[in-house]
């Protein structure tokens, strides 16, 4: 996609791990195939999906183990006994959860590795399409591949847990160590080739289709990431291997205590040193897998709030200048004309700073509704009051409640200035009523979460902010998630009312 397309259209917001699958988790397997289907029937020409890196601390994708490596638990094993490398008679021989509503992680962490090294021991990795996808990634693939195993061998703990020898990459231990663990190496590396090759059949079918795919980066990484592991000097981390400061935020609109993410900060001065040498790397991988790139937590491009490591208080913290306008350089470098989607949501006190290096950037802001109806006509985020058409706008994320969810337990007096500007009378008619708006504003992009199409309450929420343990699990189930052909009907005319 250039850049200067004309890019207005709407799309769904839907995690690539919400997708039904009978084996715990979505898939990059049949049902995306046939959620770009259901794209198509509703005049979509979006799919954004939330990061898609490996997940470690509360299964979180905002703190993915990898800043390039894709999720393993998304391979379709489906495609794998196509293949050959399979039986489905293994697959089911595991427990991949009880509920299908619900993501059991547990369940995953046990199993997922076991059935995909069945498939690996039947791969020729002398397959001229492995080897040449394992030079094209080497850059990143070969510490990730030596990490978990390494990761596998120490039983999942933090690298910083390990022996001496192994929690420094240079070791000559370590050299040792990667001749007698070739073979595993190698399984991990065929884990990431079969992600990269499921995931580049899904987005061709999509471009076909006319879908372009958001996808979704972290700011961070996790502290228990390759990344950290192999680059610690591109992070602020004390000499006994644990951060000096943790990401965090102040008490903001997503949450009234702040958040602490727990992700150790950048050393901006090294990576500015090497001409940001792994931004670029993670761009590169971007531009492979996304026709859009959405770009987290914007703002710390600017300006980042942290909080020394072990506090578990956000009041606590500090604000650390970011690399401004060469790290947005750097980017659109490595992107050459994909369009950048930043996530530039921040406190008054930053948004002088951030509004005017997203200006100088280039890339789309973004605007979410729910946030604008606080009864002041004259809040940014009503779409009568949008001053600039090149953002995405979205009635919530995946921090915020769904609409159902939000309005279950107001008032209609507490209501009132939300009846009166969507112009409707009761709380049944606000979730339809957002969505029409959202359409029918001037910003060039408008997503809406799956679940706020489903009108889904909280029960379907992807994330509560600064909790641990209960997020990022929601799925859709077969046969209650199914939309009706009223439903299908009425999306697809406002799409083509409002040209979407």
């Amino acid at each position: 996609m250039e850049a200067k397309e004309n890019l207005r259209g709407s799309g769904i917001l839907l995690s690539i791990s919400s997708l039904p699958s009978p084996y715990g988790i979505g898939t990059l397997g049949r049902e995306a195939y046939n959620f770009v289907d259901l794209l198509g029937d509703l005049k979509q020409k979006y799919w954004q999906v939330l990061p898609v890196g490996p997940t470690i601390f509360g299964d979180s994708p905002y703190q993915p183990s990898s800043g390039c490596a894709g999720n393993i638990y998304f391979i379709d094993l489906d495609k794998l006994v196509d293949e050959g490398l399979l039986e489905k008679e293994e697959i089911l021989g595991y427990n991949w959860g009880t509920d299908e509503s619900e993501i059991d992680y547990a369940a995953l962490h046990q199993n997922r590795c076991k059935i995909l090294q069945k498939a690996f021991e039947r791969f020729d990795t002398n397959a001229q399409d492995f080897q040449d996808f394992v030079k094209k990634q080497s850059e990143w693939l070969e510490q990730y591949a030596l990490f978990m195993t390494l990761k596998t061998d120490n039983l999942y703990k933090n690298w910083s847990e390990w022996s001496s020898e192994y929690r420094n990459p240079q070791t000559v231990a370590l050299e040792k160590y990667q001749k007698k663990n070739y073979n595993t190496i190698t399984f991990w590396k065929f884990c990431q080739y079969k992600f990269f090759e499921q995931w580049e059949d899904l987005k061709n079918y999509a471009n076909s289709k006319g879908i372009y795919i958001i996808g979704d980066i972290s700011f961070y990484v996790g502290y228990d990431s390759v990344d950290v592991w192999a680059e610690r000097q591109l992070f602020m981390m004390s000499a006994n291997d644990t951060p000096e400061y943790v990401a965090a935020a102040g008490p903001d609109k997503y949450s009234e205590s702040g958040q602490v993410w727990g992700n150790p900060m950048y050393d901006w001065n090294a990576m500015k040193e090497d001409n940001f040498s792994w931004w670029r790397k993670r761009m590169r991988v971007c531009r492979e897998l996304f026709d859009i790139v959405r770009i987290d937590h914007f703002a710390g491009i600017v300006k980042a709030y942290a909080v020394p490591y072990g506090q578990d208080k956000s009041l606590s913290g500090k604000w650390f200048k970011g690399p401004g306008r060469r790290l947005v350089n750097a980017i659109n470098e490595e992107l050459e004309g994909v369009n950048v989607v930043a996530d530039d949501y921040t406190s008054a006190s930053l948004l002088p700073g951030v509004k005017k290096l997203l200006a100088k950037s280039g890339w789309m802001g973004t605007k979410v509704m729910m946030f604008a109806f606080d009864g002041d006509p004259t809040n940014e985020y009503l779409p009568h009051n949008y001053t600039d058409s090149h953002v995405v706008a979205y009635i919530g994320t995946h921090d915020n409640e769904t609409i159902v969810g939000s309005f279950s337990d107001k008032t209609d007096y507490e209501l009132a200035y939300l009846y009166e500007y969507l112009n409707i009378e009761n709380k049944s008619q606000v979730p339809n009523a957002l969505i029409r708006e959202l359409y029918h504003s001037t910003a060039e992009l408008a997503i809406v979460q799956m679940q706020d199409i489903l009108e889904l309450g909280n029960e379907a929420r992807m994330n509560y902010p600064s909790t641990v343990g209960h997020n990022w699990r929601w799925r859709m189930t077969s046969k209650p998630h199914r939309l009706d052909n009223e439903k299908i009907a009425w999306i697809r005319n406002i799409a083509v009312v409002y040209r979407r």
